[in-house]
């Protein structure tokens, strides 16, 4: 109907326009059973850093993308070109034109690199960023990881403003008659690739929106996902509310859960806040601490009579504690018991610490039930202890002893226990104000985004299904401020994990900046503009930030993180994590074909094979191969070098991934069953028949 309301407009005669348009609104309040919307309505994406040349597709800068021209011949910074539709030729500045894609054209796309964070050096775990049009970036990750996503979280336009969300480069106005048709179009197409991305076995998709399209987007997730056990939650987001003239205070909004396969709401141990019934609340819980003394306060220097060692045998049990260290000596001089690995305070960042009591004390807790022993981790064994105001309670009987663990930790019925939530949430760390804007506020002083997410309420969704999945890959592809990649370091630095989170924003500027911009004679393209949109200025620079624990001043964010384990963590301190940010970009697929953009693939070769380790790069000539250890991939660019290849790939059995490439597909089988075991990829074969066979399936 969109298509045909454009078309009507350009009737010449009024009268006939007229009555044609009357025909045409009649047909529109037809009513039909269920979610009846246009699923093909126009969408394309400018693609400015493809030059403007003959054959390709193109819109007017500033304009409405789906209003394209096929440009016929480029000459002396003129474009003549042929109207979508239409029979006469137009010509305009090349300056003024931008190269478009319509959704379904067949595209190659690449990462190019923008930056990085390493602050975990000896981590082999990478989060990505990248800049791009969700689209486009769905297409990419479907090639690298279609079926292997964990779980989805997604914060979608809520298409409640008339400068919220654009389609075709334009805003929609909330006064369109088809607005809820381009939004659910717009939501559909990106709908249906997420779901290939979705491990079918075990995942979930979480999708969060308000009062605007709720019904809309609930109709539409229903029947995409006729086999998804889908709930809706009430999360209230706002303990002030949001005024609407003359109705009910808005609190809170949405959020969709869709879980795929075996995918199910983990028990976790929660506050009070999270209970049901109010009767089931008591009035004082048993609760432990962590022994370590977090923040620059409980570094080891204060306190060098509290860094000792806690031994515990190989699978994770208790053993015996040493000696505390002279303070000129190196922890990993000691003596350490046959079969046993040692324990220190030692934070996320690699820092020593202290524990918050001395040896002869651990020593009496120990034997009294006062320490409490967690899984192994990556990062050793956590231990936890009741601080002399529990142990008062506890030697006073307010706390009632029920009996004592496989390490002699007292077990009491007061302790906090697992939780299942309901499906209305008022949790105060959840308040978007003081945990969305003011924390992005702490972090990037003088920048504004509007309506950040609550760290803890994207923390808290996420973990009811990934608690017990420590590698889970994490996908959130409209990423706005950057609070869901926030959230997963935030979860893996209570437990010790290594979940991935992969995040695709836009570099869109405000309507405001944007007007601004151009008032000042600046394009979309120029650096300028590129340096404030949300990307550039607010997603990347949150990202490098929280990792390295300053504002972006330069300054240490003050405050500490609330925290499940209830452990003191200093924002400060940030996070053992590393981070990569790229921009997607658009290969020509001949160049591709024939071996001559290697260099522009490698790092999408790297997100293929898990983006483990440092992203590579080559600055010189491509190579006969690559050996890649610290990425577990190779690649063989020469296969008349194979023999070599195999032979150096028999002494990094670590590698995973192998990519050779070869024109010859009985070559491509042989070279594979040479190297049983290993994941192989034909290039460029495999990179170029995925886009192009996908093109007009994605398009539907």
């Amino acid at each position: 109907m969109a298509e045909l309301h454009e078309l009507i407009q350009k009737i010449e005669n009024p009268e006939l326009r007229a009555q044609i348009q009357a025909a045409a609104d009649r047909l529109t309040k037809q009513k039909k059973f269920g979610l009846v919307f246009e699923e093909h309505l126009p969408e394309c994406t400018p693609l400015y850093d493809i030059p403007v040349r003959k054959g390709l597709k193109v819109s007017v800068r500033n304009g409405k993308a789906n209003e394209t021209y096929t440009v016929l011949k480029v000459a002396d910074g003129k474009a003549t070109c042929l109207p979508k539709n239409g029979t006469e030729a137009v010509e305009f500045d090349v300056a003024d034109l931008v190269t478009t894609a319509e959704l379904g054209d067949p595209i190659y796309p690449c990462l190019q690199p923008l930056g990085e964070v390493c602050n975990a050096p000896d981590s082999d775990l990478w989060h990505t960023l990248i800049e791009a049009d969700n689209y486009h970036a769905l297409q990419l990750l479907e090639y690298l990881y279609a079926g292997k996503v964990d779980c989805i979280y997604i914060d979608p336009p809520y298409n409640t403003r008339a400068k919220d969300w654009k389609y075709n480069n334009d805003y929609v106005d909330p006064s369109d008659s088809y607005r809820h048709s381009m939004w659910l179009s717009m939501m559909q197409k990106r709908l249906e690739i997420a779901r290939r991305l979705l491990n079918p076995k075990d995942s979930v998709m979480i999708v969060t929106i308000d009062e605007k399209e709720y019904l809309h987007l609930g109709c539409l997730l229903e029947d995409m996902f006729p086999d998804a056990n889908m709930q809706m939650v009430s999360s209230v987001i706002s303990f002030k509310g949001s005024a609407r003239k003359r109705q009910f205070t808005r609190l809170d909004e949405y959020i969709f859960i869709l879980e795929f396969g075996d995918a199910a709401v983990q028990r976790l141990p929660l506050s009070d806040e999270w209970r049901i019934n109010p009767d089931d609340m008591r009035a004082t819980h048993l609760t432990w601490k962590y022994l370590i003394r977090s923040g620059n306060a409980g570094l080891r220097e204060k306190s060098p009579g509290n860094f000792y060692p806690v031994f515990f045998t190989q699978d994770g049990k208790y053993h015996s504690i040493g000696d505390a260290l002279p303070a000129d000596m190196d922890r990993h001089e000691i003596i350490v018991p046959e079969g046993t690995f040692p324990v220190f305070p030692i934070d996320t960042q690699g820092r020593e610490h202290y524990w918050n009591i001395g040896p002869e004390k651990f020593l009496d807790y120990k034997k009294k039930g006062y320490i409490k022993f967690g899984k192994p981790t990556k990062n050793g064994v956590p231990i936890t202890f009741l601080t002399s105001g529990e142990i008062k309670k506890v030697e006073q009987g307010v706390y009632e002893i029920d009996g004592y663990d496989e390490n002699g930790a007292i077990i009491s019925k007061n302790e906090v226990r697992d939780i299942m939530p309901g499906t209305q949430w008022r949790i105060t760390t959840h308040d978007a104000t003081r945990h969305g804007t003011d924390l992005l506020t702490k972090i990037l002083p003088g920048r504004q985004f509007p309506y950040p997410k609550s760290l803890y309420a994207v923390h808290d969704v996420i973990n009811f299904f990934v608690a017990k999945k420590p590698d889970a890959l994490i996908v959130d592809f409209f990423a706005g401020s950057g609070t869901t990649l926030h959230a997963v370091n935030l979860l893996n630095s209570e437990d010790g994990s290594n979940r991935r989170c992969i995040v695709v924003t836009n570099n869109e500027v405000s309507y405001e900046e944007a007007t601004s911009l151009r008032a000042r004679g600046l394009k979309e393209n120029d650096p300028e503009w590129l340096e404030l949109g949300i990307a550039r200025h607010i997603t990347w620079p949150r990202t490098v930030c929280t990792i390295e624990g300053h504002d972006v001043n330069g300054n240490p964010i003050k405050g500490n993180y609330y925290s499940m384990c209830e452990r003191e963590m200093p924002m400060a301190d940030g996070f053992k994590a590393n981070a990569a940010f790229f921009k997607l970009g658009f290969l020509d697929k001949t160049k591709v074909s024939l071996g001559m953009q290697f260099k522009e693939l490698l790092s999408t070769l790297w997100m293929k094979a898990g983006a483990i380790g440092k992203c590579p790069t080559i600055d010189a000539a491509v190579p006969d191969m690559l050996i890649l250890p610290e990425n577990k991939m190779a690649v063989l660019t020469d296969e008349n070098q194979f023999c070599e290849f195999s032979a150096q790939l028999a002494q990094h059995p670590e590698i995973e991934v192998v990519y050779l490439v070869t024109d010859y597909e009985s070559s491509f089988v042989a070279m594979t069953q040479a190297l049983e075991g290993k994941q192989t990829y034909q290039l460029y074969r495999d990179y170029l028949d995925n886009f192009r066979i996908n093109a007009g399936r994605n398009s539907r």
